[in-house]
């Protein structure tokens, strides 16, 4: 079974208020890599960040003090752009998600999970790091035309780094 996960494509990192040019270009490529899984049967899988009214009283608020994606807002929303339909979503309040990793090793035969979206540099890398760390002989891989990091440089480390750690970066 493959499994495509689909990190944090919500509207504040696409164009909202942590958005960037990067974003709004992959957006594309995410439907269409999006629609190839479900044309081939697979699962997929999408996350939201997810911060509420105290995100400026919080540690991730203080060192990033931009509110985003804050519960039931529109910068909250996975991008309309992005066909979501039943796919399980993972309400996320960090930048990985256990229970991400946790929910795929509990699914029978899996070989291989794809991540794509949103920040390469901190939510990708996090979340592919803990699927790998869970299932170390699972195939895990990253699109870096389905990405974007908060620069184009951070981008490109952080796939550099998960590729050290034999994630296969595509």
């Amino acid at each position: 079974m493959k499994i495509l996960c689909v990190i944090d494509m919500q509207n504040d990192f696409i164009d909202g208020a942590l958005g960037t040019n990067e974003a709004v270009a992959i957006t594309d490529n995410v439907a269409k890599k999006i629609e190839l899984y479900r044309k081939n049967g697979d699962r997929v899988i999408f996350t939201r960040d997810t911060h509420y009214d105290n995100y400026m009283q919080t540690q991730e608020g203080r060192n990033l003090p931009v509110p985003h994606c804050i519960k039931d807002t529109d910068g909250w929303q996975i991008s309309s752009k992005l066909a979501v339909g039943d796919s399980l979503i993972i309400d996320k309040p960090t930048f990985g998600s256990v229970q991400l990793s946790e929910y795929i090793a509990g699914l029978e035969g899996v070989d291989e999970v794809e991540l794509i979206g949103l920040c390469t540099d901190i939510c990708v890398i996090s979340n592919a790091m803990l699927i790998k760390a869970r299932l170390p002989e699972v195939r895990v891989s990253v699109d870096s035309a389905c990405c974007a990091g908060v620069t184009p440089e951070s981008h490109s480390n952080a796939l550099s780094a998960m590729k050290m750690c034999q994630i296969e970066i595509l």
